[in-house]
């Protein structure tokens, strides 16, 4: 019996250590599938397809190319919602401003072009991973950097949730 104890404490100490080791990745995997942020810019997006233009005033005075990977053009072609996962829509967005070399073509002032970039978001649509937020992934990007601004990335799932009739998205497929 005095050397089976020896041998016990061993196997109860490398099972605890097991044990440790195997929830430490759940427990990280768990915390990243409640995050709502996007923190990765999708490969290849300034190759994806228009889904539409957008004209945003107020504050933000922009334009916007909003873009979409097959999936999400898939989707939009055949009216598909809610949106299947693996969805990602890029809106690229640009300050405006007048055109004075198109102006004078058209002999007034009415002409508008894209300017300096001003940020791109994401939206991912991973309905186990965002679950927290409707199934999609917000991501706020400048420079190319994501932003640490989390007051802010916190308001895009309260904004886009009052959209809930088009699975959260607000815009609608100009083909």
């Amino acid at each position: 019996m005095q050397r089976l104890t020896p041998v016990l404490i061993a196997v109860a100490t490398l099972a605890g250590v097991v044990a440790l080791t195997a929830r430490a990745p759940r427990h990280a995997a768990a915390q990243q599938a409640a995050s709502i942020f996007v923190t990765e810019i999708p490969s290849g997006y300034r190759d994806w397809r228009l889904i539409s233009v957008a004209h945003e005033e107020g504050d933000l005075h922009s334009f916007a190319a909003v873009l979409g990977n097959d999936v999400a053009i898939k989707a939009y072609r055949e009216g598909k919602l809610p949106f299947p996962d693996g969805t990602i829509i890029a809106a690229l967005h640009y300050r405006h401003v007048p055109s004075e070399e198109n102006d004078k073509v058209f002999g007034r002032d009415q002409s508008f072009v894209a300017g300096p970039p001003t940020n791109i978001q994401f939206m991912i649509k991973d309905s186990k991973k965002y679950a927290a937020t409707g199934g999609w992934g917000f991501g706020h990007f400048q420079d190319g950097k994501p932003s640490t601004d989390e007051a802010m990335m916190k308001t895009c799932f309260a904004c886009h949730q009052q959209m809930k009739a088009r699975d959260l998205v607000f815009t609608r497929y100009a083909p």
